[in-house]
């Protein structure tokens, strides 16, 4: 308990070192002012800190030489009441501010304030933060780092741990393969790098950019206080890094039971003749704007087609033209399926109807 004749000063410290802290970053500033902690934007107060600062607000020999202190002096402190540890420092007494110390700060603000802007309405058009209200988001905000990169420049590496979520403002990244060919490219109003956070796991393949490219960072540690505080966005993330993995395992030329995605990351000709030539044995579910399809396949074989009023070869025509919906797969097919022959020979149906589309083009 604090005497009532012991003075509180107000003092800003800041974060000059920290290891395994689950919430403060280096830079970050620590303010006591009327008897009130405050902590950087969107942080939890730890009470192991508070409690620290306040031994040293109201310590007579912590501040007894504060207002002599010269430019190159400092007065060092650390906090280790949990699993992490920081260390912060004395950076100023606010009774000493000076008038240029706080026409500075005034500017500081008023850049801050407009970079808080700048993000907001950028952010506010994203879907992964449709879910966040004004308050929220410029919360959130206030974490991002500015950051430009110019063009051919690696983002993240390889086998390197993740630390940072990235929100491209404008410009354009590639996901890399091993041999340098292009998996997938991510663009504006996109974000990456969230799933080794997510996971712990280090990078699974390098980002280079392809064009100058700004991008605004999220620290790995104000990443999972967000989706901490926002357990919706976790949600979110989840789900996205099952969209994305199923459309590169696509792009690989793989697929798998259960996988869903949408049209606009494969052609419908392609995903037939993905299975096709696997050779897989199920069936293809598909959810478009004008009614529901499916194709059941025999060791890639097409052995029946059913969409709207149309069937098989007729069905199959028709499907290829459509450019728009979802799909699923599911391996296996009905049992009364076993035994029907294909419905005709998989390269000729393709060939007939691709170019029954051509005609009718023209």
């Amino acid at each position: 308990m604090i005497k009532k004749d012991r003075k509180i000063r107000d003092v800003i410290f800041v974060v000059t070192g920290e290891k395994s802290c689950p919430l403060y970053n280096v830079g970050e500033e620590l303010k006591i002012e009327n008897s009130s902690i405050t902590v950087p934007s969107f942080k939890s107060v730890c009470l192991f800190l508070a409690e620290e600062l306040i031994k040293i607000a109201t310590s007579r020999d912590n501040f007894s030489g504060f207002s002599n202190l010269d430019r190159t002096q400092k007065s060092s402190f650390d906090c280790g009441g949990c699993a992490g540890l920081i260390r912060f420092e004395f950076k100023k007494e606010k009774d000493f501010a000076t008038l240029q110390m706080k026409l500075l700060t005034q500017a500081e603000e008023r850049r801050r304030r407009r970079h808080l802007d700048k993000f907001f309405a950028v952010l506010r058009k994203l879907d992964i933060f449709e879910s966040l209200d004004d308050d929220a988001l410029i919360d959130l905000t206030s974490l991002l780092e500015l950051k430009t990169i110019p063009v051919d420049k690696v983002v993240l590496k390889k086998g390197e741990p993740g630390t940072s979520l990235f929100i491209i403002l404008s410009g354009k990244v590639a996901v890399m393969a091993d041999d340098g060919q292009h998996l997938a490219e991510i663009e504006s109003g996109e974000i990456f790098g969230e799933m080794s956070l997510l996971s712990g796991e280090p990078v699974t393949n390098s980002i280079h950019t392809i064009e100058g490219t700004q991008v605004a960072m999220l620290s790995n540690k104000n990443f999972k206080h967000i989706l901490k505080k926002y357990p919706i966005l976790h949600l979110f993330l989840l789900k996205m890094l099952v969209d994305r993995a199923q459309t590169m395992t696509l792009r690989s030329g793989y697929i798998t039971s259960g996988m869903t995605a949408d049209l606009a990351e494969i052609k419908t000709v392609d995903l037939l003749q993905l299975i096709n030539s696997n050779h897989k044995t199920g069936t293809i579910d598909l959810a478009l704007n004008t009614g529901t399809a499916t194709v059941s396949f025999k060791e890639g074989e097409i052995i029946q087609v059913r969409y709207l009023e149309f069937a098989d070869k007729d069905a199959l025509f028709e499907l290829l033209a459509i450019k728009e919906g979802y799909f699923s797969y599911t391996k296996g097919i009905l049992p009364e399926l076993e035994n029907v022959p294909p419905v005709g020979d998989f390269a000729e149906m393709v060939a007939e109807g691709l170019q029954r589309i051509a005609e009718e083009s023209k």
